[in-house]
């Protein structure tokens, strides 16, 4: 088994805490659903308009576990264009 760590740093197009909230809980959420993943808010946490997310998956090769991540950084940008990626980082664990 191979895990492997997404780190995505996104820009928001929100200007308070809640709506921060708001949409880092529902793509959190979708990710779950969708790539069944392990997912949280790793920093940023009291800025607006910042948001970093931790995204982790377990599969059994290197270059599966990575694939997965991929497929989900791509459905992100696709699902959600008002989201602007700033910094992305894969590595295995």
């Amino acid at each position: 088994m191979h895990v492997a760590l997404l780190q995505m740093r996104l820009l928001l197009p929100s200007r308070t805490l809640k709506e921060k909230r708001a949409i880092v809980k529902s793509v959190l959420s979708r990710a779950r659903n969708r790539f069944n993943v392990a997912c949280t808010e790793s920093e940023l946490h009291d800025q607006p308009m910042d948001a970093e997310l931790c995204f982790v998956t377990v599969a059994p090769s290197v270059a599966r576990a990575k694939q997965i991540l991929q497929e989900l950084e791509s459905w992100l940008v696709s699902e959600r264009p008002d989201l602007e990626v700033s910094d992305v980082q894969v590595e295995e664990l």
